[in-house]
């Protein structure tokens, strides 16, 4: 299944990742160095990718559900998590967004690194791999989507880890999520020529 048999060592876990599949970048990066589980927390990460958030999530937390849309990523994913024995840990699924999700599930930490460039029609390419950055024409296409959703699938004092780029409008993300009762932290924020990344928290009331 895999265009290619390297492996790829990221904070100590072996990783295979096809040229399908979404390869960790500076979102993804700022995401790990924000990330804090607490020892028995049910986690679920949108948008697993090769999967290094949710393997990393799994080392402290009871158990970890990982979605991704796209079928290479879920595929990847599965086998990253055999590749760092954490099968058991980790449950992988393929779906859109909250679609794989059970209604009766209920999680204390959802991890997203959305879609968030603003992309138009001559932009977009072929294949699973734009999907991993396409966000429509505002780049807040799949964040609204999530935003919708996200708070049922939270336990009462659950949390949202996020990323996204000042491309997409942060401000507006967080005043959605605090008119739907969150509690909003800034973590940290890394600039680059044209945009700035924002790492978050978002704390259900």
């Amino acid at each position: 299944m895999f265009s290619s048999d390297t492996l790829t060592v990221i904070e100590g876990f072996k990783l295979k990742i096809p040229k399908e599949v979404y390869k960790p970048s500076d979102d993804t990066f700022l995401l790990l160095k924000n990330l804090r589980v607490n020892r028995g927390d049910v986690v679920l990460e949108v948008g697993c990718g090769c999967g290094i958030i949710a393997l990393k999530a799994a080392k402290k937390a009871r158990r970890v559900v990982a979605t991704d849309l796209n079928p290479f990523a879920v595929k990847t994913t599965k086998e990253n998590v055999k590749l760092n024995r954490l099968t058991g840990k980790v449950e992988v699924r393929k779906g859109d967004l909250f679609k794989p999700i059970k209604k009766n599930e209920k999680f204390d930490l959802i991890i997203f690194n959305p879609p968030y460039l603003p992309t138009t029609k001559k932009d977009r390419v072929k294949g699973w791999i734009e999907k991993a950055w396409d966000g429509g024409r505002s780049g807040r296409k799949i964040i609204d989507r999530f935003l919708i959703e996200v708070k049922k699938f939270l336990k009462k004092n659950g949390r949202i880890l996020m990323v996204q780029s000042t491309l997409s409008n942060v401000e507006k993300t967080i005043q959605k999520l605090s008119k739907k009762g969150f509690s909003v932290k800034v973590l940290e924020k890394k600039a680059f020529d044209f945009e700035t990344l924002v790492c978050f928290e978002a704390f259900k009331q």
